[in-house]
């Protein structure tokens, strides 16, 4: 019940703010994670990414604002536009017309109220995991600033491996592995400040030679999920690891990055492990 009761304060947080500035960090805290980790369990719990709920919620009630007569200029500024542009395209995205047409009678549009979070009858099918605790390690590679809207970074990653996989990259870092976690590293370092990056990187002792950089993955303990198959599959993972897993494990989120750990290069079945940091709440 902490659970639920943590996400559904984030909703009262988010409402109380629609007229002003929402604070990612701040719902993070709410719910005891990292901003990150906030907008992904959100996104997997809600079925939409964070800045689309809040884009429908302050549309919804522009949309009432209108027809009560306020200036559009007016209800721009209230939900955050400082241009009547930037809120026009904002408005037709979400009802499919002009806030100029919203007062019209007949006229058509859409309402989102607010969610809430309820418990759910989820787990008839087993997931393996294992604990794991392990001494900080040393990856090198490649990394990317990630954005603080995680959504945006589907523009960023699958491009980054794209690439790497291109121009050798991935057969080079192959070729650095000597420490322990075997495998090419996926790493989103996104806890603490807004400095988030993604690393594409092997554990290794060895040099960091151009135009590779390193990182030293903090120590902690981490919940491991072996898996096998495509990229859907994974984020299939994720989402049950965040939905049915986490939520009754007795862990919350740690500060530590998010790993996804691949054993092979194969598009159709890889083998992969999916490990996040925990702490025992």
């Amino acid at each position: 019940m902490e659970w639920i009761t943590r996400l559904n304060e984030t909703i009262n947080y988010i409402e109380k703010h629609l007229a002003g500035k929402i604070d990612y960090d701040r719902l993070g805290k709410i719910a005891s994670c990292s901003s990150y980790h906030y907008q992904r369990m959100f996104s997997y719990m809600a079925g939409v990414p964070l800045s689309i709920y809040i884009r429908r919620r302050r549309m919804t009630l522009a949309a009432i604002d209108l027809q009560k007569g306020e200036k559009i200029i007016d209800v721009a500024l209230k939900y955050g536009y400082s241009s009547p542009t930037a809120f026009n395209r904002a408005f037709r995205g979400i009802h499919g017309i002009a806030p100029s047409l919203a007062r019209n009678s007949g006229a058509f549009l859409k309402s989102f109220p607010p969610i809430s979070f309820v418990i759910s009858i989820k787990g008839a099918e087993a997931m393996d995991y294992r604990i794991e605790n392990k001494e900080e390690f040393r990856i090198v590679g490649i990394s990317m600033p990630m954005d603080t809207e995680i959504e945006k970074n589907f523009e960023i990653v699958p491009p980054m491996w794209a690439a790497a996989a291109a121009d050798g990259t991935l057969e080079k870092l192959a070729g650095l592995m000597d420490a322990q976690p075997m495998g090419l590293i996926g790493a989103c370092v996104c806890y603490g400040d807004d400095n988030w990056r993604y690393f594409i990187a092997a554990a290794t002792t060895l040099p960091a030679e151009t135009p590779f950089e390193e990182f030293q993955v903090p120590a902690a303990t981490w919940a491991v999920f072996p898996g096998e198959g495509t990229s859907q599959s994974i984020q299939d993972l994720e989402k049950r690891i965040v939905t049915e897993w986490l939520p009754t494990s007795g862990y919350e989120y740690g500060n530590a990055p998010d790993i996804e750990l691949y054993f092979d290069s194969s598009q159709e079945n890889m083998k992969y492990e999916v490990w996040i940091p925990i702490i025992k709440k």
